[in-house]
């Protein structure tokens, strides 16, 4: 799985965060999503893809690979 995050679309609700903090960070002064993994574990991806779903704005994009 590869992650990318449209900080432009992003509207700071913070879910992704919530969800997988891990992978996922806001900024302190607007709530931006910050996006530290880009590739996660395995392990992580029903949380990202959970992440992605609950997006208000579809900020995060997922590419899913073998």
């Amino acid at each position: 799985m590869k992650i990318t995050v449209d900080e432009d679309r992003c509207c700071g609700a913070g879910q992704c965060a919530l969800i997988a903090p891990e992978v996922f960070d806001q900024r302190e002064e607007d709530g931006i999503v910050i996006l530290l993994d880009a590739r996660p574990p395995e392990e992580q991806h029903p949380a990202v893809r959970e992440s992605a779903a609950v997006c208000p704005a579809g900020a995060i994009r997922l590419r899913e690979h073998p």
